[in-house]
C-alpha cells in the first residue's frame, strides 16, 4: 500500500474551477449592491455602526467599504481599488465599484457556456486601452492663460463632485472654498498643507477658510487672560521642552539631614526653570508653541512680557506650523536663537463657536491654508470633512492634469458607442468579449436613473440615440428627468478621474478572473497533521 502524501494540515480548504470562479464573481456582486444606491445627486446614505456604537453616516464608496469587515479573499479587491481611488483622485470610488462589478457581472454568461477567462482578461485589457485612447482624444484642455476662466473651471469641477455629497445643497459654497484652499499652496500641491478642523454648532455657512494655519488653543492655566492676542510679525518659538515645576514623582526619595538642604533642591529647580524662560524672551521670540505642558509659572512669566504661549500643541499642528512659518522645533533653549524662530504675517487668537482658536496668517515659508467647519452633529461634520476632501483632491488633480470631460453618464455613453463600433469591425470571439465592456459602461448612468427614480430604459434609449447621432456629451439632467449637453450645463469631471477609474476596474476584474482556486489555510493551533479531511493528501510515492 502507497503512504499518502500530505501537503497541507489538516483543515485547509480548497476550492478550484468554475464553481470557485462564479463564487468570486457572486460576492463581488454582493458589495457592488452595498454601494449601488449610493451614486449620484440622489443617492442614498447609509449608517454604519461600528462595534464601539458611534455610527458613521456617508455615500462616500471608500468610506462604505472601509468600515464594512469584508472577510472574502476576493470582495477585498474591489475594497482596495475603492481606497486607490480616493488616494489617488479622492472622487469616484462608487463608480469604480459599480464598472468592476459590472465587468464580472457580464462575463460570467461568456464563463457559464465555456469561454476561457484568459480570452475574456485579454479582450478586457484592450478594451480598457481602447476606452483610455478614446478619453484622451475628445477630453478637452484647460486653456492655461486667463486665471478666471481656469479659477471658474476649477470650482465647476469641485461642485460636480460635490453635487452627490450630503452637503450638495452648499456645493457653490464648498466648491469656492476647496478652490481658494488648493490655490494657497505652492506648486507641488502638497494636500498636508491643507488642514481642516471641525467646529460644532452654527450653520453650515458659517465655515470659512484661513490664508494660513490654524489650530484650536489648548489647555491654559491662569495668566493666559492677560497676555495679548494679536501680533504683527511675531517671531515664533517651537519647542519640545515642558515648562512647568515637575511634582515629585511617588517612588522618589530624597534624603537629606537639614531643612537648608531641602529648599536648595526647591531652589535649583525654580533657577533651571527660570533660566529657560529668560533665555526663550532674551531670543526675541513674542509667541511660544511646545509640545509639552506650559505651566502656570511660565503662563504668568510670558504675560509679563507681552509674550504668548501655548502648550500642549499637537504634533501635527506643529509640523505644519513649521513648514509654513519656518524655525525649528527645538528640543534645548539653549540652541534658541532669531535665525531658530519663524514668522508670519499676523497671529491672532480669535473665538469660533465654543472655542478659541489660534490663526497664523501671511505665511512666508510656505503657502498654507486651514478650512473651520461650522456644522450641528458630530456625524453630520464628519461627512463634511470627507465631502470637502473629496473636492479639494479633484481641484488638485485638475489643475495637475489640465483636462476636463462632461459627467452625468455622459462621457460613459460616448465610449460605449466607441467600443459597439469597433467590435463590429472584428471577425473573431473578441467582437463579443469587446462588447462586455460596452455593455458594462451603461450601468453609470442606469444607476443614475434609478437612484433618482427615472425610468431608466427610456432615458437610455434617448442617451443612445443623441450619441449615435455624434452629440457627445449628452448625459442625464437629475434635475429635468431629461437628457441633457452636461458640458453646457456645467457638470464638469476631470478626464484623470475617469481614465483611473476604468484603469482600477478594469483591473481588479481582471484579477479576479485570473483566480481559479482558492485555499484557506486553518487558524494557528488547529489539528495536527493527519490527512483526514485534507484535499491535499493523495496517495503517491514516499520519500526516504
Amino acid at each position: 500500500m502507497q503512504p499518502q502524501i500530505i501537503l497541507l494540515r489538516e483543515g485547509t480548504e480548497a476550492t478550484q474551477g468554475r464553481p470557485q470562479l462564479f463564487s468570486n464573481i457572486n460576492a463581488c456582486q454582493a458589495v457592488v449592491e452595498a454601494v449601488r444606491t449610493t451614486l449620484g445627486p440622489r443617492g442614498m446614505d447609509k449608517l454604519i455602526s461600528d462595534p464601539s456604537g458611534r455610527a458613521t453616516i456617508s455615500n462616500d464608496g471608500a468610506t462604505i467599504l472601509k468600515k464594512l469587515d469584508i472577510v472574502h479573499p476576493a470582495a477585498k479587491t474591489l475594497v482596495d481599488i475603492a481606497k486607490s481611488q480616493d488616494a489617488e483622485v479622492g472622487d469616484g470610488t462608487t463608480s469604480v465599484v459599480l464598472l468592476a462589478g459590472e465587468f464580472l457581472k457580464q462575463t460570467k454568461s461568456y464563463l457559464e457556456e465555456g469561454a476561457h477567462p484568459r480570452l475574456i482578461i485579454r479582450a478586457l485589457r484592450k478594451s480598457c486601452a481602447l476606452a483610455i485612447e478614446k478619453i484622451n482624444e475628445i477630453a478637452i484642455p484647460v486653456k492655461k492663460g486667463d486665471e478666471n476662466e481656469r479659477r471658474e473651471l476649477l470650482q465647476k469641477c469641485a461642485a460636480t463632485a460635490l453635487s452627490s455629497k450630503l452637503i450638495h445643497q452648499q456645493k457653490d459654497f464648498f466648491a469656492k472654498i476647496a478652490v481658494d484652499a488648493v490655490l494657497h499652496l505652492d506648486e507641488l500641491l502638497p494636500l498636508d498643507m491643507i488642514g481642516i478642523k471641525k467646529v460644532a454648532g452654527g450653520a453650515l455657512e458659517d465655515s470659512f477658510l484661513v490664508a494660513g494655519v490654524a489650530f484650536k488653543k489648548t489647555f491654559s492655566y491662569a495668566g493666559f487672560e492677560m497676555q495679548p492676542k494679536t501680533y504683527k510679525n511675531p517671531k515664533i518659538a517651537l519647542l519640545n521642552i515642558e515648562l512647568e515645576l515637575k511634582a515629585e514623582r511617588d517612588n522618589a526619595e530624597i534624603r537629606i539631614e537639614e531643612i537648608d538642604e531641602y529648599q536648595k533642591v526647591v531652589d535649583a529647580e525654580w533657577s533651571i526653570l527660570y533660566e529657560k524662560l529668560d533665555k526663550i524672551h532674551k531670543s526675541g521670540a513674542t509667541v511660544v508653541l511646545s509640545k509639552l505642558p506650559i505651566g502656570d509659572v511660565a503662563t504668568q512669566y510670558f504675560a509679563d512680557r507681552d509674550m504668548f504661549c501655548a502648550g500642549r500643541v499637537t504634533e501635527d499642528d506643529l509640523k505644519r506650523t513649521l513648514k509654513a512659518c519656518g524655525g525649528a522645533i527645538l528640543t534645548t533653549v539653549n540652541d534658541l536663537q532669531t535665525a531658530n524662530l519663524g514668522t508670519c504675517e499676523t497671529f491672532d487668537e480669535t473665538q469660533v463657536g465654543g472655542e478659541r482658536y489660534n490663526l497664523f496668517k501671511g505665511c512666508a515659508q510656505a503657502k498654507t491654508a486651514t478650512v473651520i467647519l461650522r456644522g450641528g452633529a458630530q456625524q453630520f461634520l464628519d461627512e463634511t470633512e470627507r465631502s470637502l476632501h473629496d473636492a479639494i483632491m479633484i481641484v488638485r488633480r485638475a489643475m495637475k492634469h489640465d483636462s476636463v470631460v462632461a459627467g452625468g453618464g455622459a462621457i460613459e455613453m460616448e465610449l460605449s458607442k466607441y467600443l459597439r463600433q469597433y467590435a463590429k469591425t472584428l471577425a473573431n470571439q473578441d467582437q463579443a468579449f469587446i462588447q462586455i465592456m460596452a455593455k458594462s459602461l451603461e450601468v453609470i448612468p442606469r444607476q443614475l436613473c434609478d437612484n433618482a427614480g427615472f425610468d431608466a430604459t427610456n432615458i437610455l434609449n434617448k442617451l443612445r440615440q443623441k450619441h449615435a447621432n455624434g452629440q457627445t456629451w449628452f448625459g442625464v439632467d437629475i434635475m429635468k428627468e431629461d437628457v441633457e449637453d452636461n458640458y453646457i450645463a456645467c457638470v464638469w469631471e476631470p478626464a484623470i478621474m475617469k481614465i483611473n477609474a476604468l484603469s482600477a476596474a478594469t483591473e481588479a476584474a481582471c484579477l479576479i478572473l485570473s483566480v481559479d482556486e482558492t485555499i484557506k489555510s486553518p487558524k494557528s493551533g488547529g489539528a495536527g497533521d493527519t490527512s483526514a479531511g485534507n484535499p491535499y493528501a493523495r496517495g503517491g510515492a514516499g520519500m526516504m
